[in-house]
């Protein structure tokens, strides 16, 4: 379905009925990436998944998609609705969303997972890379993505899940050029959101990854220090709903009869 948001085409599914649930994916996917959660969790919930700015059959806003802008956008999908509270589940940029949208909208949340993502903002270091991955993008969109996707696995799991990287990459390629560097300057700006963990507004989980070379293991424990944060640790990379896809749904699962 589309929802016109600002002159925007937005798409988005609803399926199921029940508890609320949002699901936004991450950085160079759409909302195919949770077919086989949703699949699952629209048994027993209503499953919210929505295309973010620029990605899948989303139009661009702009040529800067800041964590707000997604954030306000995925906001008139849900009031366009009629609904009032939901759990949001949000995997890395979709993360990123749903910490904005917690920081937005806190009377609305809950419950928050955030699935290899961080509430801490770009580091001075991950701030040049993103302007080097822009840059990149300018020069040449296809080869930025089909060398990005596999480095999101864990080295181990590369050759294991290479249908899984094959569509993950032919859904990227479809994206347009201003997608993707729209969402990067967005990432490369975002807030600090750790004030979350620490308020304890709604139960809040987060999935990590030993293995995710997009994050540091290590902020990833300390931004969770002192706070009622519910950690889940797993073995591999970045893409825990593929490398880690039965218990993910299981932990999920366990987090949404958590919330009330």
């Amino acid at each position: 379905m589309y929802f016109i948001h600002k002159k925007t085409n937005v798409y988005y599914t609803s399926l199921g009925k029940g508890k609320v649930i949002v699901l936004l994916h991450g950085f160079l996917e759409n909302s195919t990436m949770w077919t086989k959660i949703t699949n699952i969790l629209s048994k027993k919930y209503r499953v919210i998944c929505i295309d973010l700015l620029g990605h899948g059959k989303t139009e661009n806003l702009g040529y800067i998609h800041t964590m707000e802008d997604q954030a306000t956008m995925v906001k008139a999908i849900l009031t366009h609705l009629h609904l009032r509270k939901y759990i949001l589940i949000g995997h890395s940029m979709g993360g990123y969303v749903s910490l904005a949208f917690a920081h937005l909208f806190p009377k609305t949340v809950r419950g928050l997972c955030l699935m290899n993502s961080t509430a801490l903002p770009d580091s001075k270091e991950k701030k040049q890379n993103r302007n080097r991955a822009i840059k990149a993008v300018k020069q040449n969109p296809k080869t930025f993505v089909k060398l990005a996707i596999p480095l999101l696995f864990s080295k181990q799991n590369r050759g294991f899940f290479t249908s899984e990287i094959q569509q993950i990459t032919e859904e990227a390629l479809k994206m347009s050029p201003q997608g993707i560097v729209a969402s990067l300057e967005g990432m490369k700006i975002r807030k600090n959101y750790t004030s979350i963990y620490k308020n304890n507004l709604f139960p809040i989980q987060l999935i990590i990854g030993k293995q995710d070379y997009a994050l540091d293991y290590a902020s990833l424990i300390k931004q969770t220090k002192n706070t009622k944060v519910n950690v889940i640790e797993f073995p591999d990379g970045h893409m825990s709903h593929i490398e880690n896809r039965k218990e993910v749904t299981v932990s999920l699962t366990s987090f949404i009869k958590m919330c009330n």
